[in-house]
């Protein structure tokens, strides 16, 4: 097995709202290895992105991180100053946002803000940071790589401008690359691009990606493990075969159900019924209860761990533990 890269213990992240205090990340543990792809799934609001932008450390206020720790290469994120971090980020570890128009500047020329990426980190020269811009830009395959830099966002295609982020995301040689959605903009032809693109630097690289997304397909191909999330909690963790094989957690099973297929049915796709609950009023027990087909009494009371299901596998589930009650209670 690789080395752990990234290790994250026990995280909390509060945000101090006028209904009090919301736990949009509550108790969250996982770990990244060195060179590997891991996806973060989930529907919206379930804590992907405030995990991403914790690890980042640019929560922004009333959102706070309360608990738990970052290791990176065995160092605590967490306690790091404002200045040490401004250093980890981009060197050690990057993140791809979700739209990238919103994250480039519509002013500035793609070279001007490449180059400026690359300068903020490493000291060199306007001329040899272009020089580096243009590598990166080739680097992710934008044809004709020298003319781009002087074109401004709005003339490149949503996927170049996608392409792009990545570039500068990459521009000073991180270990860990979080990305955030890097496909939600883009039509289905530029995701399998974009997708190809990241596997392809991960293998070149060695990159490590953890890939945020709510899109299971997505994930099925790139990466090798899969970690579930439900109101801020993770609800299963499992490798990528294992996980489509035999899903254990009802969620999970409820998320997979609900993929589309090739094969031709006229039924409509099944949905998980009702809504993830708002943060400020998260049902007792386990945090899936008023939605899930297997709900038992014991649902109802602790909030169960996370239960070993196999080799890599576990779920936060009732089902896999000695407590499971076979009475099921009608819905």
């Amino acid at each position: 097995m690789s080395e752990v890269l990234l290790e994250v213990k026990k995280l909390r992240t509060t945000f101090f709202t006028g209904d009090g205090e919301v736990h949009a990340v509550d108790n969250v543990s996982f770990d990244v290895r060195k060179g590997e792809a891991l996806a973060l799934v989930g529907e919206s609001g379930c804590g992907k992105s405030v995990t991403a932008m914790s690890i980042m450390r640019l929560v922004a206020s009333p959102g706070k991180i309360t608990g738990g720790e970052i290791r990176f290469k065995d160092r605590n994120l967490a306690d790091l100053s404002e200045k040490e971090m401004r250093h980890v980020r981009g060197n050690d570890i990057a993140m791809v946002f979700q739209e990238p128009m919103t994250s480039l500047n519509p002013v500035f020329k793609i070279g001007d803000q490449v180059a400026e990426a690359i300068r903020v980190h490493r000291k060199v020269s306007k001329k040899e940071a272009r020089k580096q811009a243009g590598d990166m830009l080739e680097l992710v395959s934008i044809p004709d790589p020298i003319k781009r830099l002087d074109d401004y966002p709005h003339q490149l295609s949503g996927g170049m401008r996608q392409r792009v982020m990545i570039a500068m995301a990459l521009s000073c040689d991180p270990e860990l690359l979080i990305a955030d959605e890097p496909t939600t903009a883009l039509d289905v032809t530029i995701q399998a691009q974009i997708m190809e693109l990241l596997a392809s630097l991960q293998k070149r690289l060695g990159l490590a990606i953890l890939l945020i997304t709510h899109d299971l397909g997505v994930v099925a191909e790139f990466c090798e493990r899969i970690i579930v999330m439900y109101t801020g909690r993770i609800v299963e963790e499992a490798p990528v075969l294992d996980l489509f094989a035999n899903p254990a957690h009802p969620y999970t099973r409820g998320l997979l159900k609900s993929l589309p297929s090739v094969v031709h049915d006229e039924k409509r796709l099944p949905t998980i019924k009702g809504m993830v609950p708002p943060l400020t009023a998260l049902p007792a027990g386990c945090k899936f209860n008023p939605r899930c087909p297997d709900v038992m009494p014991i649902c109802l009371g602790n909030e169960p761990a996370r239960m070993i299901v196999g080799e890599g596998h576990d779920a936060r589930c009732y089902l896999h533990g000695d407590l499971a009650d076979p009475e099921r209670i009608e819905q």
